[in-house]
């Protein structure tokens, strides 16, 4: 499985941008997917996550009320969308997607880096 990243660029702040993730290859299940962020000098942090049997989600303290991440079930796709971006948001955001294989494996996949970069 690979996850393929779209969208990111430049955006003002208090401005909004939205990120999607596709996965692609043959997983036996998707249990859960997410969007991960990290600034240079700093561990990664937690954006957005949502499972894929029930659809729940966590945010990122810093994040809430301000993004959301929708999935579309049937593509198995999630995007995130972020509104009232801030500066702090500008950085490098990470797909990840856990997934059992057809051996039964729990796996974990990352997709490329997408950079959102937020003007004042």
């Amino acid at each position: 499985v690979q996850l393929v990243e779209s969208g990111g660029g430049l955006v003002q702040t208090g401005g909004s941008l939205r990120l999607s993730c596709a996965p692609s290859g043959i997983a036996f299940a998707l249990n859960a997917m997410g969007w991960y962020r990290q600034a240079p000098g700093k561990q990664r942090e937690v954006v957005a996550t949502i499972t894929n049997s029930g659809g729940s989600t966590n945010y990122g303290d810093s994040v809430k009320g301000r993004f959301t991440i929708p999935r579309d079930k049937v593509k198995n796709t999630i995007s995130l969308e972020m509104n009232s971006l801030r500066p702090e948001g500008a950085t490098m955001y990470c797909c990840s997607a856990h997934y059992t294989d057809v051996r039964r494996h729990d796996l974990e996949v990352w997709g490329q880096d997408t950079l959102v970069t937020v003007s004042s």
